[in-house]
């Protein structure tokens, strides 16, 4: 502090200050009580020396940072770097120092427990009347919490926009659903539509769980395979994740093949049973499953319930951009449906 206070005759800066002769005569006892006893952050670093060494740091600092002095006076405050400091920032930081010029910018800084924040750093030059560079005088602000509200508010919004933007589509889905149901009474349309408003409720909450960012497709298999099937149907694959935006259809699908299932096929017979297994294909770069019914009677007519197979067709080339094989043997249904993997998020990956 000596040394800083003895090379400090002629500095000079951008700012005026407003001092009594008394003040005056003091500056330099004043400025050091004033830096040291201030509540905000505070450095001071060299420009003469190499890789410009911290020679003052006041308390606030070392409290901010969990240093103590002696692991701070002779260091670069690039310490406080770490993984999650913009390198934009840091360049920006260089580029005001090697222009002599003051800088305000934000960044990530760490503590000495390794713990992270976000540092609003300010630096300004201290150059003599020649304007040679002399001192950087630094000073830091903790705004975690104003990164953390605005982060929350910003998750906020997306998350609002993302549910207004499912909601929407799960009104188009209702839509369609009301206009393309068909039964051969009131009760069976009432029946048919509310089951499948329920599959779409089903395929809300497993987005929903999962913060609208997609599901496990074995999730969506299960949710509408094993109420109906319960201990008769198996399911075999790997880890796969649907996205978020094909939840929705491929859940109806499923839904319907299952209700054709019970209402028609294997799952209408106590002996019937239901194997689904999925697969990868990186050859062809697509993902399939196999639905394979046993046990149950055999189809009276190549058919699919409800929707009906032209439309379980549809929904797979349409909007799972996928392909559809029915193959209707006397002991079961057999499908087969592939998916582009470049359609999928992550498969293997976890959600």
């Amino acid at each position: 502090m000596a040394g800083l206070a003895e090379s400090s005759e002629g500095l000079t800066g951008d700012r005026a200050a407003a001092a009594s002769p008394q003040g005056l005569a003091d500056r330099r006892e004043l400025a050091l009580v004033a830096v040291e006893r201030t509540r905000m952050p505070m450095i001071i670093a060299d420009a003469r020396q190499h890789d410009h060494p911290i020679v003052l740091a006041n308390q606030a600092f070392l409290a901010l940072s969990g240093y103590n002095g002696e692991e701070v006076i002779g260091r670069n405050c690039r310490f406080l770097q770490g993984e999650g400091t913009s390198p934009l920032a840091v360049a920006q930081i260089r580029a005001a120092l090697a222009e002599k010029r003051d800088i305000v910018v934000e960044l990530m800084n760490y503590r000495k427990d390794g713990s992270s924040f976000w540092n609003q750093l300010s630096l300004s030059p201290i150059c003599d009347r020649r304007g040679r560079l002399l001192y950087i005088f630094g000073s830091q602000m903790d705004v975690t919490r104003r990164h953390r509200a605005e982060e929350l508010e910003a998750s906020e919004r997306r998350l609002l926009r993302e549910v207004d933007h499912r909601a929407m589509n799960a009104l188009a889905l209702v839509q369609a659903i009301v206009r393309l149901t068909r039964a051969d009474s009131v009760q069976d349309y009432v029946a048919a539509v509310q089951g499948r408003v329920a599959a779409l409720g089903r395929a809300h909450s497993a987005l929903a769980d999962r913060g609208w960012t997609g599901a496990p497709f074995d999730q969506i298999l299960r949710l509408e395979v094993e109420p109906l099937a319960g201990p008769r149907a198996s399911f075999d694959g790997p880890r796969v994740m649907a996205p978020a935006d094909l939840v929705q259809p491929l859940t109806l699908v499923v839904h319907e093949m299952a209700v054709n299932a019970v209402t028609h096929g294997s799952l209408s017979s106590p002996q019937g049973g239901l194997a689904l297994r999925w697969w990868e294909q990186p050859d062809s770069g697509r993902l399939g499953l196999h639905w394979k019914e046993t046990g149950g009677p055999a189809p009276a007519q190549v058919r699919a319930v409800g929707f009906g197979s032209t439309m379980i067709d549809a929904i797979v080339k349409r909007q799972l951009r996928g392909a559809l094989r029915l193959d209707w043997q006397p002991q079961g249904l057999e499908a087969e449906i592939t998916f582009p993997l470049s359609a999928w998020a992550g498969p293997r990956g976890e959600p």
